[in-house]
């Protein structure tokens, strides 16, 4: 679910401070009917222009309308003539559709997995059709480099922010929009499907519903269900919002944001994406202020919490507390097949299945991951599953992704 957030590049080597937290921490702690056009245009080189896809309207899985959507998308990479080259990147909670490079020649804003996707990398832009886009409700609805439709967009009908009115729509429903882009360009038939955390959910849920379409599927610190422990874990990441008066029922659009209660739930979300090793070998006990100790002085405070709400406050400008709202409902209720039984959602895959996770992963845990892996193949379906070293826990699927890159060029690659 990509309960981290930001879509900048990280280095892997990059020493942080608690007193002088770099660039790039930004990134680590708080870790997207019709467009027609020649695909030779967008393919890449390393600089990467964000398209917008729309739709009249689309029906949710739960029967209702969506008038004039719109979704952000990028490709790496050029289609071939057959059209069977492509491979779907689908996004994690915070994340969106900038998977890789840049949108200026001398930007710094890299996507989140430049270490696999390129020229001769595992996910081989000489070779493969790579194609990313923002879900709906995507957390970044004020990101300028973000398009999405959900409680932040205006409803047609009203003239007005749809707020707390726009549809309640699930991981089904990100497939769905996803399915109609990929026809628009004629597009049938995926060599693959990846994608980490709540892209990890959107790729098996691909891979359930479409298993005639779907020829690979790539899941990366994710389960074929949302349990119980990750169920109240999310919903403690919606209550501040809630809490937070500014919020006012959702309704907030003419008035002040709830940029304190989002604040706290990025803050909660940063911290449960992490394990603790990482916490404890990157950061100490400073103070924020040297002449401030927190064991005398009721307001003082630790450097790292002044760290972690700097950098909260910093991505709730960019974010939307509905559009968090939205997410949470839409993974807590996730389960493979978008039915009442997990056995079913997971036998209905019948695409040979790469799974990479973390043993310190807080959110997915372990034993979800091995569970799905075991219910995927029991009817025989080749299942091979991997775990990434490293100290971040979940996180470490997407800044310790290049651990796998030869297992992921041999999958790949694999009849």
């Amino acid at each position: 679910m990509a309960w981290f957030s930001g879509s900048s590049g990280l280095a892997n080597d990059v020493n942080f401070s608690a007193q002088r937290p770099a660039a790039p921490l930004v990134w680590g702690m708080l870790v997207g009917a019709g467009l027609l056009a020649s695909q030779s245009a967008y393919a890449w080189d390393g600089v990467v222009e964000k398209q917008i896809f729309e739709m009249e309207e689309y029906t949710t899985q739960g029967g209702d309308t969506i008038e004039d959507l719109k979704v952000g998308w990028e490709a790496y990479g050029t289609l071939n003539e057959a059209r069977d080259n492509v491979i779907l990147i689908t996004h994690f909670f915070s994340g969106t559709s900038h998977a890789a490079g840049r949108y200026q020649e001398d930007g710094d804003n890299n996507g989140y997995w430049d270490s696999i996707i390129g020229p001769g990398k595992p996910l081989d832009t000489d070779r493969y059709y790579i194609i990313s886009s923002d879900t709906l409700v995507n957390l970044n609805a004020h990101d300028p480099n973000v398009t999405t439709t959900g409680p932040a967009s205006i409803n047609p009908a009203t003239g007005e922010s749809w707020g707390m009115e726009f549809p309640m729509v699930t991981i089904r429903d990100f497939v769905e929009v996803q399915r109609e882009l990929l026809e628009s360009q004629d597009i049938d038939q995926l060599h693959a499907v990846m994608g980490a955390s709540m892209g990890a959910l959107q790729a098996i849920e691909w891979a359930s519903a479409y298993p005639d379409k779907v020829e690979r599927l790539i899941s990366v610190i994710g389960a074929g269900v949302t349990d119980p422990w990750l169920l109240t874990k999310l919903g403690t990441w919606a209550a501040p919002i809630r809490l937070d008066a500014n919020w006012n029922e959702g309704d907030y659009y003419d008035d002040h944001p709830p940029l304190d209660g989002l604040k706290e739930a990025l803050k909660l979300v940063t911290i449960d994406a992490n394990h603790p090793e990482w916490f404890n070998d990157t950061f100490d006990r400073s103070w924020a202020e040297q002449n401030a100790d927190p064991a005398h002085n009721i307001n003082a405070r630790y450097a790292l919490e002044k760290t972690l709400d700097e950098l909260a406050a910093a991505r709730a400008k960019q974010s939307d507390a509905n559009h968090l709202l939205y997410l949470v409902q839409a993974n807590q209720a996730f389960i493979a097949g978008h039915g009442d039984s997990l056995e079913q959602g997971l036998a209905a895959i019948d695409a040979p299945t790469f799974m990479l996770y973390s043993e310190k992963d807080l959110i997915f845990t372990p034993e979800g991951v091995r569970r799905t892996a075991e219910l995927i193949e029991a009817d025989g379906t080749q299942v091979d599953i991997q775990p990434l070293k490293g100290n971040r826990g979940h996180l470490d699927g997407v800044v310790s992704i290049d651990q796998a890159s030869e297992q992921l060029r041999e999958f790949l690659e694999q009849d």
